[in-house]
């Protein structure tokens, strides 16, 4: 009874603590002072953004030893632990950083705005089939998304959460997860692109941020012995229709080796490894692997191979018929060993129409990587070793070090092919990536973004006193 009481004022203080967070970085003295974590000395956190002199118990002490990057939910007291608080402080501030970005320069767009807006306009909170650019389009719809969806959505997912696990979730734990450190892989993605569009906005938007651009990569990859996607060196293709006649079903594409708008490539088949766990028909399946670069602290200093870090590995095993992997069954694989864990998927946050608010329609979470076997065919997965996944993970920590050492994240789509001369290469880089609901070690990561974060805000504050204009 005394939880059901409490239960109110807890969802109330965690609701206080979101928006006098977010305000403290917007426009208090979190946006006008250095970002310094609580142990130093000159730190301006406030308080209630301070883990609890509790969370030296025993019970949390080992709770704030587990870095897992999910479910969080299943860690006794993670909500009284220095990660969760790390976690809290970088979310709001890189939230409340968006409303900075927001009308200035992107690496990839005209503005950051124009780049959330395209990026959203394929994505929708499961269940509601609204695309989420609907809500972005200026600074006070967004505003409002953030003030307002922020804390219902993460009642509903505390809620929902409590009803599938029949009671053995906290709503009141799961709820600040949701709402101040949350763990989901569309959350990690934000996160990943505001921090990304920050540090190119504050450095100039350094040479590395090129490699956003298909054709740059793998030109300049080429021209460094990086094993990129091969492609056709011929200045341009016809494609005909066998049975149009007067002048249709023809088309031409200049290719980008000679000016084009166009890569165009032999098509790359799947390695035997991958087929193996593939139905019939499936599209070329990668791994998405996600690196950081400590050398995009500091872009004047020299990167060396060594701070460069592999953090996860997806096996996207992409569905029958479908054109690509991004219809896929999302395999965890552990960077360590290279053994393929469970699969899950994030299909239903793509769901759009009115039509998937009708009850059953949309999932509002998919499942918590337990699936073993690929559904269309029944094929086991889980449990299978991925071949070399150390060289696997160097190729791409090397790559990064060699292409782009100056930008913070990189996703990367490893294929290993079919072909013999190139069994592995490297199909393309995402610089806003996500992980894929892949797994990490959350401590890791969170200690390199609160450095990104440290020595970003120094240079937020250098440009506001300059006046900087951003071109």
């Amino acid at each position: 009874m005394g939880q059901v009481i409490s239960l109110p004022f807890k969802l109330a203080s965690t609701t206080l603590t979101f928006y006098r967070g977010f305000f403290h970085y917007l426009l208090g003295q979190g946006r006008n002072s250095p970002y310094l974590p609580p142990s130093h000395p000159d730190s301006t956190v406030p308080a209630y953004l301070r883990p609890p002199a509790t969370a030296n118990t025993a019970a949390e002490k080992a709770a704030g030893d587990s870095c897992i990057s999910s479910s969080s939910w299943t860690v006794p007291s993670f909500t009284k632990t220095p990660l969760f608080y790390q976690h809290t402080r970088l979310h709001l501030y890189s939230l409340a950083s968006a409303f900075y970005l927001y009308h200035k320069p992107h690496y990839r767009k005209g503005s950051y705005k124009e780049d959330i807006v395209d990026n959203f306009a394929n994505v929708a909170i499961p269940g509601t089939g609204l695309p989420l650019s609907l809500f972005v389009w200026n600074r006070p719809l967004a505003f409002g998304l953030v003030c307002t969806a922020s804390p219902i959505v993460s009642a509903v997912a505390a809620l929902h959460l409590w009803i599938k696990t029949r009671g053995k979730s906290s709503i009141s734990e799961e709820y600040a997860i949701r709402l101040l450190a949350p763990d989901d892989w569309f959350s990690y993605w934000r996160l990943n692109c505001r921090i990304a569009g920050m540090h190119a906005l504050l450095n100039d938007i350094p040479k590395g941020y090129d490699m956003e651009n298909k054709w740059t990569f793998l030109e300049e990859g080429n021209k460094i012995g990086v094993p990129v996607s091969p492609y056709l060196n011929t200045p341009a293709i016809v494609v005909k229709h066998r049975n149009e006649e007067g002048g249709l079903g023809i088309y031409f594409y200049k290719n980008a080796t000679d000016g084009g708008d166009w890569i165009i490539q032999e098509r790359i088949l799947n390695g035997d490894w991958v087929n193996k766990h593939l139905p019939s028909n499936a599209p070329l399946s990668t791994f998405r692997v996600i690196t950081q670069s400590r050398g995009a602290i500091d872009v004047t200093k020299e990167c060396k191979v060594e701070d460069v870090t592999a953090l996860s590995c997806v096996f996207r095993a992409g569905r029958r018929n479908a054109p690509t992997d991004h219809d896929s069954i999302l395999f965890d694989v552990d960077v360590k060993t290279g053994e393929v864990l469970g699969g899950t998927t994030n299909a239903h946050w793509y769901r759009l129409g009115l039509h998937e608010c009708l009850p059953g329609r949309c999932p509002w979470r998919s499942s918590d990587h337990d699936v073993t076997h690929h559904p269309d065919g029944d094929i086991p997965v889980s449990g299978s070793v991925v071949p070399d996944i150390r060289e696997m993970l160097h190729l791409v920590e090397t790559s990064h070090q060699k292409l782009c050492p100056d930008v913070p994240l990189v996703g990367w789509d490893v294929v290993l092919s079919a072909d013999e001369k190139l069994p592995v290469c490297l199909l393309e880089v995402n610089l806003s990536c996500n992980f894929f609901r892949g797994s990490f070690d959350r401590k890791v990561y969170l200690d390199f973004l609160e450095d990104m974060a440290v020595k970003m805000q120094g240079m937020r504050l250098v440009a506001d006193k300059e006046g900087k204009k951003f071109k």
